[in-house]
């Protein structure tokens, strides 16, 4: 593991953007997948300038959502919505070259990817329970590859949708299992704020466990874990 704590939310942001520069940088096929949010949105405006000045060809960079919640009554998920708001539009990426996640190909995704080279980078946000990418406590198996999750009007996953939305969810979420992560050739962790110290510090400090779901990507050869000094706090 390469940990990099930031001063900052502003260094975070930079530090993240170059990371995923690079690999932009590449003069063959890269396939990214990344988060969406709050925690990579400057990151995202940083790109967005940069890659504006650059005037780079990027129609072999592919991009891959690895979580989706489909919205009643809307085109595209959650997911989905953000990344085009946030990065895709902005930038201009081709529609060929976004490959979306949807509760109808989950099943074959692992595949299609495997065929076009595996995902070169992961880049993800943790969440206060522990979860990553659409792993939740309660619901997690590390030997999954991608997989889908039923919402159910009550149970416990329905009700953290309904509030995150604001809106009801459909009625599945999909997701890149913790196996599907793994495979993939570097991930990036990125954690800000002083309310996601102490789960950071189970993640990174704690056993491996389904009941902390990022635990799991400790494991993985090639993970960076990007910090501002707020998330850092109660590390040792």
């Amino acid at each position: 593991m390469d940990l990099v704590i930031a001063k900052d939310y502003e260094t975070l942001s930079e530090v993240t953007a170059g990371i995923v520069l690079e690999k932009m940088l590449k003069k063959k096929r890269v396939n990214l997948s990344l988060t969406t949010g709050n925690s990579p949105k400057m990151a995202y405006e940083i790109l967005v300038e940069t890659l504006s000045k650059l005037q780079m060809d990027t129609s072999m960079i592919h991009y891959y959502n690895f979580d989706e919640v489909a919205l009643k009554d809307k085109q595209y998920g959650l997911t989905m919505s953000g990344l085009k708001e946030a990065l895709y539009d902005p930038i201009g990426v081709a529609t060929e070259n976004i490959h979306e996640l949807t509760i109808d190909n989950y099943q074959d995704v692992d595949k299609r990817m495997a065929q076009a080279g595996g995902l070169d980078l992961v880049l993800m946000g943790l969440g206060e329970d522990g979860h990553f990418c659409g792993n939740m406590p309660g619901y997690t198996d590390f030997s999954k590859e991608t997989y889908r999750i039923p919402v159910i009007p009550g149970d416990q996953m329905y009700e953290s949708l309904k509030e995150h939305l604001g809106e009801e969810p459909g009625d599945y979420f999909v997701t890149f299992g913790p196996k599907t992560v793994m495979a993939a050739k570097q991930l990036v962790l990125i954690v800000n704020g002083e309310h996601k110290a102490e789960i950071i510090k189970q993640v990174i400090e704690g056993p491996v466990t389904e009941q902390i779901p990022a635990s799991i990507l400790m494991t993985h050869p090639d993970i960076t874990v990007i910090l501002d000094e707020a998330a850092a706090k109660l590390l040792k």
